[in-house]
């Protein structure tokens, strides 16, 4: 039986302590951007911290995050060069990249002047004063915040943010990389950033996302991060998300994605870094045969935490989804799989797989994975599975019976494992740079 979240009867004190004050909201922006901040905030204040005992969060235990007290990392304004962030630029993205300094943007490391017509590529706040509307139209309404309280909290705290408007029929022609830095260890006081996205391809528009969240210090800080995306029809958006912040760090994040008729939408998801991170992801497919293809990845080790929930839900007839999701634990670490696919009742002819591949490394590792399949729906075609399991003998032997040592054999097949979702990626530097983490990883608890 699932548990249910109550409001309490006093507001939360630690969430309130993140919250902005509510009074300084006026004035930050045009009158509807402020009535939605203040919504938010008003939801932070009367929704509940999520703990063990919630269902959706029973294998994750996010009260270390709650010992620790956060500034602000909006009022730390450190300088940053190109020198600094050359390890994450992409050459594919040289002239398509927006850059954020702890949520708020750095013209300076950005690139996007010489973009084709019908691209915008902006700052959330620069494009307020040109594309009002739209943004309107759009912010805020993928995501239900209302019962999310850290959807809410970052919703409270938009003052910036990346933004993407694809037009109609319009090919990008090189990938948009959106990335967002945390300088990490350099204050007394640990910071929290808000991250924002927000992505609109309209109609036949087709466009290739990276959403990258890095550091440049190690320590403790917070990233708590929201990206929503809107596909219209026939439009194509392939997305990845790679999330490797400093092992110290926490990091939760929400995307949601709203498919249009005939759109097509695939998704890279990487998690390597943070101490505890969550990424919550629904994809809600808004018309009639609409596709979507999931990848993730998670290598962790140590004590860190990684917790990835995903929800696709058919909602219209004629639709197709196929999930791959791999989990590497090693050490004393804990990974957490829950991927939901619904199949309403009106979402006949759909075809849906899911397949849920973890490997655990040592015996205190652990892993915790939940397929789930609700169909309403009596013409479907829908199918899921879960492993869980140690490196094979029988592998291990071939390899070692052609002369490969006991250590390089097992960095191999572990590598081999992650690879395959690495390689999906559809930019070269790319698969480049997270192959190189990957080794060094697998190298590194060897």
């Amino acid at each position: 039986m699932s548990a249910v979240m109550k409001a309490p009867d006093v507001r939360d004190e630690y969430l309130a302590s993140l919250a902005p004050d509510t009074n300084a909201l006026a004035g930050a922006g045009s009158d509807w951007l402020n009535a939605l901040r203040a919504e938010a905030a008003a939801c932070v204040n009367s929704l509940p911290y999520p703990t063990t005992h919630d269902e959706e969060w029973r294998f994750t235990d996010f009260g270390l995050l709650r010992k620790t007290v956060f500034a602000s990392a909006a009022d730390i304004s450190p300088e940053v060069s190109l020198t600094d962030i050359a390890p994450f630029v992409l050459p594919e993205s040289a002239k398509s990249r927006l850059v954020f300094i702890n949520g708020i943007y750095a013209p300076h490391l950005s690139a996007g002047a010489n973009l084709p017509q019908g691209v915008v590529m902006s700052n959330l706040a620069a494009g307020l004063s040109s594309h009002d509307a739209v943004i309107r139209a759009h912010l805020a309404q993928q995501l239900n915040f209302h019962n999310e309280a850290f959807a809410a909290l970052n919703t409270s705290h938009i003052s910036d943010g990346a933004l993407v408007l694809i037009a109609k029929d319009t090919v990008c022609p090189a990938p948009i990389h959106l990335l967002f830095i945390a300088t990490g260890a350099t204050a007394d006081t640990p910071q929290a950033s808000y991250p924002r996205c927000l992505i609109i391809a309209e109609a036949g528009s087709t466009c290739a996302l990276i959403e990258d969240y890095v550091c440049l210090n190690s320590g403790v800080y917070f990233t708590d991060a929201v990206c929503e995306i809107t596909i219209g029809e026939n439009a194509v958006v392939e997305h990845t998300r790679l999330q490797r912040e400093s092992h110290s760090a926490f990091h939760m994040a929400y995307g949601a994605v709203a498919l249009a008729r005939g759109s097509n939408y695939t998704a890279h998801n990487i998690a390597f870094g943070a101490r505890i991170s969550r990424h919550d992801l629904r994809i809600t497919q808004n018309g009639e045969a609409a596709q979507c293809t999931l990848n993730g990845l998670a290598l962790i080790s140590g004590r860190q935490i990684a917790d990835t929930h995903t929800v696709m839900d058919h909602a219209q007839p004629n639709g197709q989804s196929t999930q791959l999701h791999k989990c590497i634990a090693d050490g004393g670490a804990h990974a957490v799989f829950n991927g939901k696919i619904f199949v309403r009742k009106d979402a006949q002819h759909t075809h849906a797989a899911q397949q849920s591949r973890n490997l655990l490394l040592s015996n205190k590792a652990r892993i915790d994975t939940k397929p789930q399949l609700e169909i309403f729906a009596d013409d479907v075609k829908c199918a899921h599975g879960a492993t869980v399991s140690q490196l094979e003998t029988e592998e291990m032997f071939y390899l070692n019976s052609r002369g490969l040592s006991p250590l390089t054999a097992r960095n191999l097949l572990i590598y081999a494992f992650a690879e395959e979702i690495v390689d999906r990626i559809p930019v070269t530097s790319l698969v480049k740079q997270l192959s190189k983490t990957l080794s060094e990883q697998i190298m590194e608890h060897t």
